[in-house]
């Protein structure tokens, strides 16, 4: 089911508690939550090796690339020498993980840890295709970004075409060293989208990036959309980065960015249960869940969507 997988199959469970994205406290916890529930042991009763790697020490990381900065120059990219920090060790370690054949299963944090995930992920596998399921597109950039928060920005950040020089960026000077990452658009896919920011809308017409809006799944139904999602990314190893508030958030209140008008119970599992069953599977994150930004019952309910999406994408089936 896991072909791009060593045998036996181990998945590598990375703690990225990264906060500095946007401005909610809350989603360092995520991790910890989702551990708590029941996760490692559920995922070991599936069949995994579970490799469970300490969460990152972003809050030590990130304040101490703050303290040796010298760069006087400013950009509309909020703590951006604390985000690229930890970006920076996540980046290395999904790396270090693929090239040794485990399944890289990152908790977040904020949608941040994506600039990481992806830079390390493209470096060992550079054919991968993406499956991002997100209510925005998070393709902005500090010159167009409305409130410069980098949760917004990771897939913006990975396209040559959009940003050639990453370097300009305090603290992302890194992602230009040796041969730079970059995601081609053509190995994007969006699912779920309802809240586009204007200058996004135009990069993904100019751009041509593939983009399953709620509008498709109404039309087409979440079958018919993940079929033509995973056909355009047909022989590509593929990393799937899953937004919990691409989900409803009558289901899914506890995240920080929430909108009207998303998946369904249903829907929300399918999306992962048809990426695992095509095999081609590599690495998954799971992002933004804040129990702080709900009451108890939704923050318990956000929690265990998300332990449950995780499960579906290590392949826990109905039958």
């Amino acid at each position: 089911m896991f072909k791009h997988i060593t045998s036996p199959k181990t998945v590598s469970v990375i703690g990225a508690p990264m906060t500095y994205g946007q401005p909610y406290v809350g989603t360092d916890s995520g991790p910890t939550l989702l551990r708590e529930n029941g996760l490692l042991k559920d995922l070991s009763a599936l069949g995994w090796r579970v490799e469970d790697i300490p969460d990152l020490d972003f809050s030590s990381i990130c304040e101490e690339a703050v303290k040796e900065n010298t760069s006087t120059h400013n950009t509309n990219a909020r703590n951006s020498l604390q985000v690229g920090a930890g970006t920076k060790v996540l980046a290395d370690l999904v790396e270090s993980k693929l090239k040794v054949g485990r399944f890289p299963l990152i908790l977040g944090g904020d949608h941040s840890i994506g600039i990481g995930s992806l830079a390390g992920i493209l470096r060992a596998k550079p054919n991968t295709g993406v499956i991002w399921v997100d209510a925005h597109a998070d393709l902005n950039l500090p010159g167009v970004s409305e409130s410069g928060n980098m949760h917004g920005m990771p897939l913006g950040l990975m396209m040559k075409e959009l940003i050639p020089d990453r370097s300009i960026i305090p603290g992302l000077e890194w992602l230009e060293e040796g041969n730079p990452p970059f995601l081609s658009p053509d190995a994007l896919v969006y699912v779920g989208l309802r809240d586009i920011d204007k200058a996004e809308r135009q990069f993904i017409r100019q751009l041509g990036i593939k983009c399953f809006t709620m509008y498709d799944i109404d039309h087409l139904g979440i079958g018919r959309v993940m079929d033509l999602a995973l056909e355009y990314l047909q022989g590509r190893p593929l990393y799937l980065s899953y937004d919990i508030d691409a989900v409803d958030p009558l289901l899914a209140p506890a995240t920080g960015t929430a909108v009207r008008g998303g998946l369904t119970w249903r829907e929300a599992h399918f999306v992962a249960e048809s990426v695992v069953k095509s095999g081609a599977l590599a690495s998954a994150e799971i992002v933004e869940v804040n129990a702080t930004l709900s009451d108890g019952d939704g923050a318990r309910s956000t929690v265990e969507l998300g332990h449950q999406l995780i499960t579906a994408m290590l392949g826990e089936v109905i039958l």
